[in-house]
């Protein structure tokens, strides 16, 4: 079975790109899937890409990381049929509550000295 990888892109980034890139390194048609909203003049879309081993998932991120994703996924054991937009959205979801997410620097503020001579009881 085949894996998915799949992507977030940024506002700014051609979709119309981002296929002919995956078409140019051997994907078919059919083994992507672009994700796009009725208004799909610059705003964010998601796309997938069934991929089966190591060279073909870095081929796809690089491709993706050229086309301005902001996030990339990797699904293992789903083929490009159970991939529609509802599947791959509350799997990315749940992928981003179950993700620490890094917390702002906190600065710990500590005395540089103990008690010293002034202080009398």
């Amino acid at each position: 079975m085949s894996n998915i990888l799949a992507g977030l892109f940024a506002h700014h980034s051609d979709y119309k790109k981002l296929e002919a890139d995956l078409e140019s390194l051997g994907f078919e048609s059919s083994d992507y899937i672009v994700y796009l909203d009725n208004n799909h003049t610059d705003s964010q879309y998601m796309a997938s890409v069934a991929v089966t081993d190591h060279s073909q998932i870095d081929n796809a991120k690089d491709v993706f990381r050229q086309n301005a994703a902001l996030k990339t996924y990797l699904f293992e054991n789903m083929n490009i049929e159970q991939a529609n937009y509802n599947t791959i959205r509350k799997f990315i979801d749940a992928r981003n509550r179950a993700e620490i997410h890094n917390c702002p620097d906190v600065k710990i503020r500590a005395a540089t000295n103990g008690i010293d001579s002034e202080v009398k009881f």
